[in-house]
């Protein structure tokens, strides 16, 4: 046992309230918590003091020896007999210091934890997930869809409670409602395990609802509809809060997601507000110039020019005809590459015509592409002797 001042351990005053002691124990538990200080003796060491001064000032009637007393009320033979705590020891086992350190550990591991008195009774539902498919062309404007889902609903007979009578279940003499055991191991360490005779829900139902077979809940197929915002990404995930599975014995409900998979798209590909497009020209149309229309993906039709002299991939940028951007007025833009075909399956005119234009472009001047690209390289063709 420490001899140090509990009040100063705690770094509280002596007329400081329970909750405020509470306040300050959890706090400095957090801080010298061995899980937290590997190795550390000690941080180990003050730990145990701080518990140790815990278990007494929470409790009104050690608190009180103790303001009177001192350490010496805890002391083995108390005070010749006449203090009523003689002989004490210091118990970390169920309630007080458990009940906290149930607390931080919780921190520890980043959730909640369910008051003591209540146990897991109130479980809350299971979350849902719906898989969604939608179009290109809805993803752009926004679409409702009407979508069934298997879920469960609250047994009207027991009104969750999953008793033939419909009321509360009695408390668990085991656990005392808690719907854990715990266990003091090593003297310090708190081993916790779930209930075996209520199984973790604190309660006992001694006759079952025959509707629900006891499970307060029961199966049901739910319509709703879906409001998919315009410009919404594949893969995106929307929660819909409450629609999940119903909450047992009185618990709030899951939450329903619905993921969205953007269906591939005939003409256009899709990265993040802009679309592109592969659009085939004729040869004749790439070097002559011309006009060509295409869909847009609001169903318009959009004319685009093509420029004399076009080569094969050469994008075309069009300007706010992409996709929506989500939550915004604003548009992403169009760009259409263009893929120059030969043409095959030629008449013997058309044969002719091409003849006629190949014998008239032997300077190459028309190609100067190809004209530069050989003259790169004709150093490397073998001379011939």
């Amino acid at each position: 046992m420490t001899e140090q001042d509990y009040y100063e351990l705690l770094e509280v005053s002596k007329t400081a309230s329970g909750e405020e002691i509470k306040k300050a124990y959890r706090k400095m538990a957090m801080k010298y918590h061995p899980d937290r200080n590997p190795g550390d003796k000690e941080a180990e060491t003050k730990f145990k003091e701080i518990n140790e001064a815990y278990e007494v000032l929470k409790d009104e009637q050690k608190r009180a020896a103790y303001d009177r007393y001192g350490h010496q009320a805890f002391a083995q033979g108390g005070m010749g007999g006449g203090n009523p705590f003689g002989g004490f020891e210091f118990n970390f086992g169920a309630g007080g210091f458990s009940d906290v350190f149930s607390d931080i550990f919780s921190e520890f591991m980043g959730g909640g934890r369910r008051g003591a008195d209540n146990g897991n009774y109130a479980e809350r539902g299971a979350d849902l997930r719906y898989n969604l498919e939608i179009s290109l062309e809805e993803a752009f404007a926004g679409v409702e869809k009407e979508i069934k889902i298997p879920t469960t609903e609250v047994c009207e007979d027991c009104h969750g409670h999953g008793t033939a009578d419909g009321k509360e279940p009695e408390v668990c003499p085991m656990c005392h409602g808690s719907g854990k055991i715990r266990k003091t191991q090593g003297g310090f360490f708190i081993v916790e395990s779930t209930c075996p005779k209520c199984k973790g829900t604190g309660r006992i139902i001694k006759e079952a609802c025959k509707k629900c077979g006891g499970q307060g809940v029961k199966p049901k197929e739910k319509m709703l509809k879906i409001k998919i915002p315009a410009g919404i990404e594949d893969g995106t995930r929307m929660r819909i809060g409450g629609e999940g599975q119903a909450g047992l014995r009185g618990g709030s409900n899951g939450d329903l997601y619905v993921f969205i998979t953007v269906k591939e798209h005939k003409l256009y590909e899709r990265e993040g507000a802009n679309l592109y497009a592969r659009i085939p020209i004729s040869m004749a149309c790439a070097a002559l110039g011309g006009k060509i229309e295409i869909p847009s993906i609001d169903g318009e039709k959009i004319e685009l020019s093509i420029t004399a002299g076009t080569q094969n991939d050469q994008v075309y940028k069009i300007k706010n005809e992409g996709m929506t951007i989500i939550r915004s007025q604003r548009r992403g833009d169009l760009f259409v590459k263009m893929r120059v075909e030969t043409p095959v399956n030629l008449t013997a005119k058309q044969k002719e015509l091409l003849e006629a234009f190949r014998a008239e472009s032997k300077d190459d001047n028309c190609q100067p592409e190809a004209k530069g690209f050989f003259d790169k390289i004709k150093d490397l063709f073998k001379s011939v002797a």
